[in-house]
């Protein structure tokens, strides 16, 4: 029977055999586990397999879940679009924010972390396949936006991600991630102690740490198809 501890060693797995095709060390890439949609039950099975960080993305349905698994000292990462009148549940309730894109939200963050709490960590997102629907800062932008982050004491700045638009040619997806990579290495002239680059999910996390990624985001490949959204058939 599939399970989801059984899902998260083939995921490990994956990553394991990824890094060493790519003359890196396992460890030096990060499993974040995406549960949005899921429940508390396949949340805390895959924490009891081992996993102990997880992102969400949505304010709503993730504050029942914090509140619910608080016990477990979960390190929760917020990576969906975030809009101003969410900033303060994020700075309250979570450890990460992987999809700033906004001067603006960013301040919001800052000044609604509360000071008991350490930095927030966040990641400016990139769009490196330059699609309208797709949130993130144009390539370029990111240096303005790290600058703005790095001078707000609440948070604390780690590096870039993206979601590069699906592609079934793998050339151009490892040039998407390969862009982002270098972006993030021209950052790191000016801000040394940027050290997270989180690309890559279920499926193309292979290529995704082939280019440098340092975190990859994995929900299918875990917890199996995700439940499909209320009121629909």
């Amino acid at each position: 029977m599939v399970t989801i501890a059984g899902n998260l060693q083939a995921v490990k797995q994956r990553i394991a055999q990824a890094a060493a095709a790519a003359n890196r060390p396992s460890q030096s890439i990060q499993l974040l586990a995406v549960s949005k949609t899921f429940g508390v039950a396949e949340i805390e099975a895959a924490w009891q397999a081992g996993q102990h960080a997880f992102g969400e993305n949505f304010v709503q349905e993730s504050l029942a879940k914090i509140a619910a698994l608080q016990r477990l000292g979960i390190e929760w990462h917020f990576i969906g679009p975030l809009q101003s009148n969410k900033t303060r549940p994020v700075a309250e309730h979570f450890a990460w924010v992987h999809s700033l894109e906004r001067d603006k939200i960013a301040r919001r963050l800052n000044d609604a972390r509360p000071p008991q709490l350490p930095p927030l960590n966040v990641l400016v997102q990139v769009n490196v396949s330059g699609e309208t629907s797709k949130s993130g800062v144009v390539p370029g932008e990111e240096r303005a936006l790290a600058d703005a982050i790095a001078g707000l004491p609440r948070l604390r700045l780690r590096g870039l991600m993206t979601i590069p638009e699906p592609t079934d040619d793998p050339a151009l997806l490892r040039a998407r991630f390969a862009r982002l990579r270098a972006l993030f290495e021209a950052l790191r002239t000016e801000h040394p102690d940027i050290d997270t680059l989180s690309m890559g999910m279920s499926a193309d996390l292979e290529a995704a740490i082939a280019e440098g990624s340092t975190l990859v985001r994995v929900g299918t490949a875990i917890f199996g198809t995700r439940p499909a959204p209320a009121g629909t058939a």
